[in-house]
């Protein structure tokens, strides 16, 4: 690798600072807005564990705080170990309470964090040029902005499988020599590949189709077929392995087959239509661009032999990750949050050969190429920040706690509402059974909602309760139903109507 005039480490360096510095800052605006600016249902699920856990460890807390803050916990399901909302726990702890920017911050931290190994990554795979490429994109892309500051599993997943990534390909790259000191050295890579691997697959286990892609594409690259010999491949795969393995398999296998039948084995059959392809296709295109998906790709292709390896079975991981989950792959945008530096590696690669050409080009033309740059960087920036202060939820505790209020104490209560209840137990302190929803998802498991069940569903309920007007909207029947009985309070976007007369 040679390093241009024009970008010697100085240089280079400052730009890497100020990348940095410009993604964080965009993560930190609106900071204090209420987490449902991005998969409202997910970040209000994790705020409810974490604040299960805080209570827990609050000296102060009453019995009734605790019962109430355990069970909304309970009623949320847990799918992954409860570590970002552990951490976040204990920044209660240390902050004076539940707050909304703790988990922001965070999320923030860790993905920084891993842009400096992918940038790294990339300088040593590429140039300085393409690393600053990949990582600008990595920062500045308004999807990553949203993604990366969420309170969910995700950020802290997909950081952690970053930092195994690049220790992965330092340990490879240090196989390669074979001088006593290289040979300690591969053992710290080694040892540090796994440990980010397993955290990343413990995290949440669907990174697994990564892991396991970039595991074998690098470790048959460096030792071919004498892989099996190597002591730190063993170290590597019970690293990566045993932590996801001991929790989603044997103490939490449970919930674990129920996730595999409910989004696998019963959508499976998607997988058969062309129309999901093209959903899928669609989808992601409207998060990282369709371009810039096929340039990533083509930018795979012609890397240097390590990084193509890795690169393509990253891409060969997420089409198999997206046939193992189809119905997420054109619904949830934080199930592709990890591809967000698999893109930016290939598109690196693919625009490098340009960045190489520019210092051969006239001052005139260097100019007008880094005042490009720096044009399409400043609207990308300028469209995550939009995007952020686009909606304004600050009245939202407010309001779920005037809906809290005027549900009577111990009432049975069935509930058409939004996200799962979630809102209503996170700012309103108050749990509801769930009348079903009509959406997407009920239509591709082949079922359609209506009101048949009416009075199955609200057999000893006291009151129902809507706040989800365009659901009971798309259920006209359970609109006719409800308008016999009457209303026992009503305000701005709610009414609680009582069963009892």
């Amino acid at each position: 690798m040679t390093t241009s005039p024009s970008l010697r480490p100085s240089n280079w360096f400052i730009l890497f600072v100020i990348l940095l510095a410009l993604g964080g800052l965009l993560r930190l605006i609106d900071i204090t807005d209420p987490p449902l600016d991005f998969q409202p249902s997910r970040q209000l699920r994790n705020s409810l564990v974490a604040r299960d856990i805080y209570y827990s460890l609050l000296p102060s807390a009453t019995t009734e705080q605790r019962d109430l803050a355990s069970s909304f916990a309970r009623s949320v399901g847990q799918y992954e170990p409860p570590v970002a909302e552990s951490i976040v726990a204990v920044t209660y702890l240390f902050t004076g309470g539940e707050n909304f920017i703790a988990a922001r911050v965070w999320s923030v931290l860790f993905w920084l964090l891993a842009g400096i190994a992918l940038f790294d990554l990339a300088r040593r795979a590429i140039s300085p040029w393409a690393a600053l490429a990949a990582l600008a994109y990595y920062l500045v892309l308004p999807f990553s902005v949203q993604a990366s500051r969420s309170f969910q599993p995700d950020p802290l997943m997909t950081s952690a499988f970053v930092a195994g990534v690049y220790f992965l390909y330092r340990w490879s790259e240090a196989s390669e020599r074979q001088s006593l000191d290289s040979r300690k050295e591969t053992w710290k890579w080694a040892i540090l590949a796994g440990v980010f691997f397993g955290l990343a697959a413990f995290v949440k286990i669907v990174i697994a189709f990564f892991v396991g892609g970039a595991a074998i594409a690098l470790v048959l690259f460096t030792l071919k077929k004498d892989f099996w010999k190597s002591k730190q491949v063993w170290v590597m795969a019970a690293l990566m392995i045993v932590p996801a393995l001991i929790f989603y398999i044997l103490l939490n296998q449970g919930r674990s087959t129920e996730y595999f039948f409910a989004w696998t084995v019963t959508l499976i059959k998607l997988i058969t239509s062309t129309d999901f392809y093209s959903k899928w296709l669609a989808f992601i295109g409207s998060l990282f661009g369709l371009t810039v998906i096929f340039l990533s790709i083509a930018g795979a292709l012609i890397a240097p032999p390590r990084l193509r390896w890795l690169l393509i079975s990253l891409w060969v991981g997420y089409l198999l990750y997206g046939l193992t989950l189809p119905f997420q792959m054109y619904t949830h945008s934080y199930y592709h949050i990890q591809m967000i530096p698999v893109v930016a590696l290939g598109l690196a690669s693919a625009l490098n050969p340009l960045f190489e050409s520019v210092p051969s080009q006239s001052q005139f033309g260097r100019a007008g190429f880094i005042a490009l740059i720096i044009a399409v960087i400043g609207y990308q920036s300028w469209v995550a920040r939009s995007v952020l202060i686009a909606e304004d939820f600050r009245h939202e505790p407010a309001f779920w706690k005037q809906v809290g209020n005027v549900i009577p104490a111990n009432a049975d209560v069935i509930a058409l509402t939004q996200d799962y209840g979630y809102r209503l137990m996170l700012f309103g302190w108050r749990k509801v059974n769930l009348w079903p929803l009509s959406t997407d998802l009920s239509e591709a498991r082949g079922g359609k909602q209506d009101a048949s069940g009416f009075a199955d569903l609200t057999e000893g309920k006291e009151y129902f309760l809507v706040t989800a007007f365009g659901q009971l909207n798309k259920q006209p029947d359970l609109k006719n139903i409800l308008e016999q009985y009457p209303i026992a309070a009503q305000g701005d976007e709610y009414i609680l109507y009582d069963l009892q007369k």
